[in-house]
């Protein structure tokens, strides 16, 4: 059996640099600064492994050889020390990774990849209205089915799509704790889907206004108003509401309006920038916002940044109209189905939509943008047709 107990506490405090032995795989590394460390070597699995057991003082030689018998019997029953101690040092964190922590840590990590940084906080709000009030407080690795089963429970039948995004935000925190090292399950949310079962809401369709009627609605925003004319120009375009909202000057070039790829909402690459073919209405309905321009934002709010969405979905509810602003790209591809009879692929191009494959959209490099340019036109001469001119500015 292999001398223990070599060490003396005297020793200990004496001798010189270098590396000396206790026994039974207990060292002491002593340091030319006179610093201290004590070591555990051992093998397990046919692996050769070194532990610190911390510096001396203050781990005394009494303390390093408890702490190396207990981690030697660890080894007898076939557990290597490190890996346990680390799985320990979990099993505590446990209790201090808190679900909100989680979730704000895997909000950060995912910023980039968020429009805006995520700065207007549609990423992080399912979780932030509906899951964290009930469960923030909750440890990771206690979070189970049931908890998340019954803080979405309320919401699941009402408001389905936002519980659906409340899930799938909770499945990428439960991911990021795995990814730091958390014993958590990731199948809660799926589960806690089973748990509440088929959704009886049913989707509804933003409300569009028919195509036919544009035209009256377009000759009604004559005031020249900051709401009409990003109204008129939201029609005009059929781009969706946020990119013209945060419509800058550095923007246009000539007759094209370029939105940057990063402001682009669905599967469009996030680097590919977006250019909309402006048509002369389009271009006069410019010219008359430049006027009301900010820090050169042409539709900026009255009191600070730009309009918002629901200025302009409130201007329509006070007309007494069910349509909403979004609908108004409906309309438009409605027109290009049934009237301008445009190709499948341009009029999806006019949208912003993703159109074909990955091979099919490598081998075709072209956005349409000569073609797209003639169906603008025809779309403004339709939409003016019976438009007879702005009012005085408000």
């Amino acid at each position: 059996m292999r001398a223990m107990n070599r060490l003396s506490a005297r020793a200990v405090l004496t001798l010189g640099p270098g590396k000396h032995a206790d026994g039974a795989g207990l060292w002491l590394h002593k340091r030319e600064d006179g610093g201290a460390q004590w070591v555990l070597r051992y093998t397990i699995h046919g692996r050769r492994r070194e532990m610190g057991l911390g510096a001396t003082p203050p781990v005394s030689l009494k303390e390093a050889r408890q702490a190396a018998e207990q981690h030697r019997a660890e080894v007898r029953a076939g557990r290597d020390p490190i890996k346990e101690r680390d799985r320990q040092k979990r099993e505590a964190a446990k209790n201090i990774h808190l679900l909100k922590d989680i979730a704000l840590d895997a909000f950060e990590a995912r910023k980039a990849e968020l429009k805006g940084d995520g700065v207007a906080g549609r990423w992080f709000s399912p979780l932030e209205h509906h899951v964290l009030p009930k469960l923030g407080k909750v440890p990771v690795a206690d979070l189970d089915q049931k908890d998340v089963r019954d803080a979405l429970a309320p919401i699941w039948h009402t408001k389905a799509e936002t519980a659906r995004k409340a899930l799938n935000r909770l499945s990428i925190c439960l991911k990021h704790a795995a990814a730091l090292g958390l014993n958590v399950d990731l199948q809660v949310a799926e589960k806690a889907r089973a748990l509440l079962g088929k959704s009886r809401h049913k989707a509804k369709n933003i409300p569009a206004m028919p195509w036919q009627e544009v035209p009256a609605y377009y000759a009604a925003l004559d005031a020249g108003s900051v709401t009409h004319l990003a109204l008129r120009l939201l029609i005009l375009t059929g781009v969706r509401s946020g990119p013209l909202r945060h419509m800058h000057e550095s923007q246009i070039s000539g007759s094209v309006w370029t939105i940057p790829g990063e402001a682009m909402k669905g599967l469009r690459d996030a680097t590919e920038d977006f250019r909309v073919p402006l048509s002369a209405e389009a271009l006069e309905v410019i010219e008359a916002a430049r006027r009301h321009a900010r820090d050169d934002y042409l539709f900026p709010s009255q009191m600070r940044g730009v309009i918002s969405d629901m200025t302009m979905a409130m201007h329509m509810q006070r007309a007494g109209l069910e349509y909403r602003p979004h609908g108004f790209r409906s309309s438009l591809r409605d027109w290009m189905e049934v009237e301008a009879k445009t190709p499948f692929a341009v009029a999806e191009t006019v949208l912003g939509h993703v159109v074909g494959g990955s091979v099919e959209r490598a081998y075709r490099r072209t956005d349409y943008l000569d073609q797209r340019r003639e169906v603008m036109e025809a779309w403004a001469a339709w939409v003016r047709s019976t438009f007879s001119g702005p009012k005085a500015a408000e």
